[in-house]
């Protein structure tokens, strides 16, 4: 009875995800809730399963609230600025550089962990270059998405936090030992990023067009284009038959009067210091993450918005996307909480396990890091990480396998290097709007590099014994 309780809970609370019929939150909430009181448990017992699984998320939800703070003010005072105007201006003229400039640019604005801020960011610094050359929009989001999912396995992004509240085991160190494998993700990035500027420069070459010159009608690069992902939408073209271009210098750092009065150019150098030093403590693991972040931004706010009304205005402005996460966050513990404390996610591994052949359950951390990318565009983050991973990583402990290799495994795909081309993430959304590209030659354009990266990370996680093969721990 419990363990069918348990696979009707995490299946309605699945079907709901993933049609968006309600707020995770709710889902999370009210479906293991009336499961309980169905399997026979008063409220009372519920309120103490409850209450449990909170006290396992506290920490990641202190830590990604202060995170968002953190980064949010860092980006207001304009720490970002000067190196974004650097990677436009290195970028210069060549496809190849500007692909290799693009993916940086994407992983630099992806240190706050925010899609949508990545997206914004990149996207209107690099289109005007692509445009002026006639590069491939889709090779804008294919670098941009290489670069943005590479840094989603940071510990205070999204998927990672949603697989320490799942596990009960800190977002830092689930990600510490993942390292290596984040740095060769990122390296094969750029190396992919390398090789797509060069077939951008053979294709420009093969239809008349050099780099650095204008560019011909796009109607004509579009017509003599042999490539498959060749642009859905053309570049702004003017009255004398090329691209309008935007000045360089300009690109993507066109601020508003708003913008302009909360930057501080002159504490940048503080402010990166601070950054840095928090880099440093995170990885050494001097305190934990989420007494990092919370000293961090407290020290930021002191210094670049001095006064009641200032710091509380930066506060108010990024509380809206700290806050919808971390009700996410505590709602998953209420989930969690009650499926353990019923006894139903035992119920459900015990069930499974019956299911599953003997030889095929060590493998489970190479199946689920093999699969991740795939499994992106069937499963949100929130859908995976509370409903499809618990289930995984129960299964695996029937067989004496970790259940942090099952999470870090997964960590290696799915909705981290794999969200850039999951329709079920609202980022996503903006990044084939900004880009003005087709969804569907999008994903296809980018998603055997995704899968690639993901497999590199893989690799080096299992070389580097963060994950093993076939072999129960």
């Amino acid at each position: 009875m419990l363990a069918w309780s348990g696979f009707l809970t995490i299946g309605v609370i699945l079907a709901l995800l993933l049609t968006n019929r309600v707020a995770a939150v709710v889902a999370l909430v009210a479906v293991p809730i009336v499961f309980a009181l169905i399997s026979g448990y008063s409220l009372s017992d519920i309120g103490e399963f409850v209450s449990d699984g909170l006290g396992g998320v506290v920490g990641v939800t202190v830590m990604f609230v202060f995170a968002i703070t953190y980064f949010g003010i860092m980006r207001d005072a304009g720490m970002f600025d000067p190196l974004i105007k650097r990677i436009v201006r290195w970028a210069g003229n060549a496809p190849v550089t500007i692909c290799v400039a693009t993916t940086v640019l994407a992983m630099v604005a992806h240190l706050d962990g925010a899609g949508a801020t990545t997206f914004l960011v990149t996207i209107p610094a690099m289109m005007p270059l692509f445009d002026r050359l006639g590069l491939s929009r889709l090779t804008l989001t294919v670098c941009v998405g290489m670069g943005a999912g590479t840094m989603n396995l940071l510990p205070w992004a999204g998927p990672t936090a949603r697989a320490a509240a799942t596990t009960n085991v800190s977002a830092n160190d689930l990600w510490v030992p993942l390292i290596p494998a984040q740095i060769a993700g990122m390296l094969t990035a750029l190396g992919i990023a390398w090789f797509l500027g060069r077939r951008e420069q053979r294709r420009l070459s093969t239809v008349g067009l050099k780099s650095g010159a204008p560019q011909a009608v796009a109607t004509e690069r579009s017509e003599n284009s042999a490539t498959p992902d060749s642009d859905v939408s053309d570049p702004p073209v003017a009255d004398n038959g090329s691209p309008q271009t935007a000045p360089d210098e300009t690109a993507g750092l066109v601020l508003t009067e708003e913008e302009a009065e909360l930057r501080r150019p002159k504490l940048l150098w503080f402010n990166a210091l601070l950054t840095v030093a928090l880099l440093v403590c995170l990885v050494v693991g001097v305190a934990p993450p989420e007494m990092l972040f919370l000293v961090a931004a407290v020290i930021a706010l002191i210094v670049n918005y001095p006064g009641l009304e200032k710091q509380t205005s930066r506060i108010e402005a990024h509380a809206t996307g700290a806050m919808l996460m971390a009700t996410t966050l505590l709602a998953a513990g209420a989930f969690l909480g009650v499926l353990e404390g019923s006894g139903m996610i035992t119920a459900m591994a015990e069930t499974a396990a019956s299911a599953v052949p003997a030889g095929a359950a060590p493998s489970l951390p190479l199946i689920a890091g093999m699969l991740g990318v795939p499994l992106s565009l069937l499963f949100g983050p929130d859908a995976y990480y509370f409903g499809v991973l618990p289930v995984l990583n129960a299964l695996g402990t029937e067989y004496g396998v970790s259940a942090v290799e099952i999470t870090q495994a997964s960590l290696l795909g799915q909705e981290t290097v794999g969200f850039p081309i999951s329709p079920l993430t609202g980022s996503f959304y903006l990044l084939v709007g900004l880009a003005q590209v087709d969804i569907g030659k999008h994903i296809r354009a980018l998603f055997g590099w995704a899968w690639l990266l993901s497999i590199i990370m893989l690799v080096t996680a299992v070389v580097t014994g963060v994950i093993s093969i076939g072999v129960g721990s």
